[in-house]
């Protein structure tokens, strides 16, 4: 009996060992790679539609490793990249403390998880998920291999409508097992948003079109409805970065006012978990700073003004926001749809010229030098558009941004350049600010107003967007500067 006492508190001693061991902060993932030793394997993760090496070590003769860390990883869907870019995927959730096993002549198929149930879990639903995939594009190629009007045609539209319907099943059925963890929220997400078909009352005109726009709206206002902000984990996996991509590239009108409206609710979405709205502010602000769609700094304004300039960044440097500030402060005075600023400058002609003394439909002010490369190119054909454009309505008012007055003179005397040249060396009408000039050339397009309708266009494309705006307010009714 005395022994048994020693043997049964001597237990108790190492399963509370386990227990701290398991529940202490830190990560410990060991990797065995059966059939490879001394290979170098890296630890790396999702963010968006990125991945990142998280750490890297050498295997041992065994091919045996370990991954550890005093801080536990972030959330998220890791994988382990072996030689030749083979990996795997696992999730880093609650528990981080776990073995893991493979072949290194077929990791996915031979990999073996000991120690988490969580991830036990994920590779049945990656195994059972892909076997769907399959199944559909299998369905799929038949499909499109057979004539429309074939007899097995409608059978085969059913037969992937079936396989549609118990994908669906089998993502519902893994997110209601695994509520409140990462994998339930993965499959949750994965889930699309059904389209509904409104009932539109009688009577209305065109109810087909209008149909369509409801259907839309609702498709776009429902659009994250299986998403959950509030765990962070599905920052480091594929689907949020996949969401976010399509809603903004595919489903959202990309006018900035559409965009400013569908940020603003994302990140209010998003605003449940820290760090989810970190990324998501981020994820924005970087797609639309490199953005090359025309009017798209619009949206950077408008973030950098509700977000980090609002003191809602935590993450952001002071330097940061300095730079951003200041960079916010160069597109605010011209931004489409903006009145473009006044400039009264000295002239090729001999006399004072003012951009608002501009008679014209549209005036294309134009920012160049006679050494820029660039120009060198682009203005002949400016040139070539103006004489054949010359009493339609069309104007250019060009400005040197460089100061040597010989050389400019030179140029213009040489090519023949008979359109309106501005002469402002010291800069006192601040062109280079209110237009943001910071290489040229540089091409701006204002209605009769003197309103921007365009900005960095391409001199190329000037003839076809000013044709284009013509017939829209030919169209709407409205004339230009309306």
């Amino acid at each position: 009996m005395k022994y048994k006492h020693l043997i049964t508190f001597s237990l108790v001693l190492v399963l509370q060992a386990f227990a701290l061991l398991y529940s202490q902060p830190g990560h410990s993932v060991g990797i065995t790679v059966n059939g490879a030793s001394e290979i170098k394997i890296r630890l790396a993760y999702h963010l968006g539609n990125e991945q990142y090496i998280k750490d890297s070590l050498s295997t041992d003769r065994g091919g045996k490793g370990r991954f550890t860390g005093v801080e536990k990883l972030s959330p998220g869907v890791y994988m382990i990249v072996l030689p030749g870019n083979s990996f795997f995927e696992f999730l880093a959730g609650e528990d981080q403390f776990f073995d893991i096993t493979c072949s290194i002549d077929d990791p996915a198929g031979t990999l073996v998880f000991k120690g988490s149930d969580e991830n036990d879990r994920f590779l049945e639903y990656q195994k059972k998920w892909k076997s769907l995939q399959e199944d559909a594009m299998a369905v799929s190629e038949k499909l499109r291999a057979a004539s429309p009007s074939g007899s097995e045609t409608a059978a085969l539209k059913q037969k992937l409508s079936d396989q549609e319907k118990k994908m669906k099943q089998f993502l519902h059925e893994t997110a209601d097992n695994n509520r409140g963890t990462l994998l339930g929220a993965i499959a949750m997400a994965v889930i699309p948003v059904e389209t509904v078909v409104p009932a539109v009352p009688a009577g209305i005109s065109n109810p087909d079109s209008v149909s369509r726009l409801w259907s839309y709206l609702y498709y776009k206002d429902h659009f994250f409805d299986n998403v959950d902000f509030s765990q962070p984990g599905l920052i480091r996996s594929p689907v949020l970065g996949g969401k976010l991509d399509q809603f903004f590239g595919q489903v959202v009108i990309q006018m900035p006012d559409s965009i400013n409206k569908e940020a603003d609710r994302v990140l209010e979405l998003s605003s449940r978990d820290k760090d989810m709205f970190q990324y998501v502010a981020v994820w924005l602000l970087n797609r639309y700073a490199r953005s090359e769609i025309m009017g798209h700094d619009a949206v950077v304004v408008h973030l950098a003004d509700s977000v980090y300039l609002a003191g809602k960044a935590p993450w952001a440097s002071a330097e940061y926001l300095s730079d951003l500030e200041k960079r916010v402060e160069r597109l605010r005075p011209n931004l489409i749809g903006k009145k473009a600023a006044e400039m009264v400058m000295s002239s090729f002609a001999g006399h004072y010229v003012s951009l608002y003394d501009v008679k014209a439909d549209f005036t294309i002010v134009y920012f160049w030098e006679p050494d820029c490369g660039h120009c060198k190119e682009a203005t002949p054909l400016l040139k070539t558009y103006y004489e054949e454009s010359r009493g339609k309505g069309i104007e250019v008012f060009a400005v040197c941004t460089q100061p040597d007055r010989e050389k400019w003179e030179k140029y213009i005397a040489d090519h023949g350049l008979s359109w309106i040249n501005g002469w402002d060396p010291q800069r006192l009408s601040r062109f280079d600010y209110f237009y943001n000039v910071e290489s040229t050339p540089l091409v701006y397009i204002l209605d009769r107003n003197k309103r921007i309708i365009a900005k960095r266009l391409a001199v190329e494309d000037i003839g076809t967007f000013i044709d284009n705006y013509r017939k829209f307010e030919s169209q709407s009714g409205a004339s230009p500067g309306r």
